[in-house]
C-alpha cells in the first residue's frame, strides 16, 4: 500500500527551487534598481535587473511543477466505470502516477 500524503508535501524540491529563484530574483531586481553599481565607469544595474527578471521567470517553472505535483482528487474514467480512451488520457494518467509514487532506491544484492 502506498503511503498516504497529507497536505501539500509533494514535490518539495520544486517548491524549494521556486522559492529560492524568487528570492534571488527579487534581491537582484532590487539591487539593480536601487543600488549604485558602477565599476570603472560602467553601470551594472541593468545587468542585475535583467538577471532578476529572468530568475523570477525561471521560478515559474518550479511553481508549475510544484502545483502539478500537488493536484489530488482527479477521478479517471476507468474509476467511473468507463475505459481510458485516447493516448493523451493514458499519458496524463501514467505521468501523474510517476510523479505521485515516491521512488525508493534499493542497493543491489
Amino acid at each position: 500500500m502506498a503511503p498516504k500524503y497529507e497536505g501539500m508535501s509533494h514535490c518539495k524540491l520544486a517548491l524549494v527551487f521556486a522559492v529560492l529563484m524568487d528570492l534571488l530574483g527579487a534581491i537582484s531586481l532590487l539591487l539593480g534598481v536601487f543600488a549604485e553599481l558602477e565599476v570603472q565607469g560602467q553601470d551594472f544595474g541593468d545587468l542585475l535587473v535583467y538577471t532578476g527578471a529572468l530568475l523570477v521567470l525561471l521560478s515559474l517553472l518550479g511553481w508549475v511543477m510544484w502545483y502539478s505535483g500537488n493536484i489530488e482528487g482527479l477521478t479517471s474514467r476507468k474509476e467511473l466505470g468507463g475505459t481510458l480512451h485516447g493516448a493523451v488520457d493514458r499519458l496524463a494518467h501514467s505521468l501523474s502516477r510517476r510523479i505521485r509514487i515516491p521512488r525508493t532506491h534499493s542497493s543491489p544484492s
